[in-house]
């Protein structure tokens, strides 16, 4: 081979290279898992997180494949779908919830982890800091400041005469610790007295609602948690049965005939999550994604409860309502 013709093969053997690797990459099926609590808003969330990968220019199966473990508010199996995930080598895995994604910090630390619904992620020490989280998580916080001040005021709104105020929570949870914080300072400023009470499974709901009558208790708050969702049907019977306003951040409660919710949009979270991801699979890093909060609330109002409770809901609060179930 003289020097001409070497330099001429050389030559197209370096341009071939990143044509070659392009189409290997174009080629390639990006494994996106997935690690949910579950509950009645996480399928909704997952086809608003599916659209939102469509309109981003990804087709499933082709350009990319879910591969979904959902836990369906069983904490005890999260420690083993996230070693699954991991064994399955998935490229990046969205996760919900705080102790699903406690189980899967301790699974991996480099597989990149997009956030769809934590609470409190830097407080939980998942990530250094919102602006700039670090390690291999990020995604979206899916509380903001404020709410859960909100939903002493907005039980004031409807329970003027209440000044004892259940609050139904998980002492482990560090979300929790935080949303019980701004709850006492807002119940100081509205001169109602918050009481904490031990609510992890069916059996502790069933002790707290047993002692509220002998604390006077005029309304009450349930922080989120995965059994709550899943116990849903038992503590709104309780609370029918006690004759109690209440409050809790998403609308499945609402739905289920709790007298309000108020709380981030579950839907546009796991849409914005999907861009998380589109950036990923582009080459961006999760350290150097900040972390979002939620933009979007709703207000949703069970009418019927409130009339079974023998409560007149104010016009304006019925004005700012997002749903109104009648």
């Amino acid at each position: 081979m003289d020097r001409r013709t070497f330099i001429a093969s050389v030559t197209l053997g370096i341009l071939a290279a990143p044509l070659a690797a392009e189409a290997q990459q174009a080629g390639k099926v990006a494994q996106v898992g997935i690690l949910a609590a579950g509950g009645p808003g996480f399928h909704a969330g997952l086809e608003a997180f599916r659209k939102r990968l469509r309109e981003l220019g990804y087709v499933e199966d082709q350009a990319l494949a879910l591969v979904v473990r959902d836990a369906e508010g069983r904490a005890e199996r999260y420690s083993e779908l996230a070693t699954e995930l991991v064994r399955l080598r998935v490229d990046i895995i969205v996760v919900q919830g705080n102790v699903a994604l406690a189980a899967l910090k301790q699974a991996t630390r480099t597989i990149p982890i997009v956030m769809a619904q934590i609470g409190d992620p830097v407080g939980a020490g998942f990530v250094a800091s919102l602006a700039r989280p670090g390690g291999n998580i990020t995604g979206l916080s899916n509380m903001a400041e404020g709410v859960s001040a909100k939903w002493v005021e907005l039980l004031k709104e409807v329970a003027p005469k209440a000044t004892r105020l259940a609050v139904l929570l998980d002492p482990q949870n560090v979300a929790h610790a935080n949303m019980w914080s701004e709850i006492q300072r807002a119940g100081r400023t509205l001169s109602v007295t918050p009481l904490a009470w031990e609510a992890q499974g069916p059996d502790e709901v069933e002790r707290a609602f047993s002692a509220l009558g002998t604390e006077r208790i005029g309304a009450v708050i349930i922080l989120p948690h995965p059994t709550a969702l899943l116990h849903r049907s038992q503590i709104v019977g309780l609370l029918t049965k006690h004759r109690l306003p209440a409050i809790y951040p998403f609308r499945a409660f609402a739905e289920a005939g709790c007298l309000m919710t108020y709380g981030p949009n579950m839907a546009d979270l796991w849409r914005r999550a999907a861009d998380f991801v589109d950036k990923i699979l582009k080459g961006a890093k999760p350290a150097d994604l900040p972390v979002d909060q939620p933009t979007k609330f709703e207000l949703v109002i069970n009418l019927k409860t409130a009339k079974a409770l023998g409560l007149t809901i104010p016009p304006s609060l019925l004005q700012r309502a997002d749903q109104v179930i009648e």
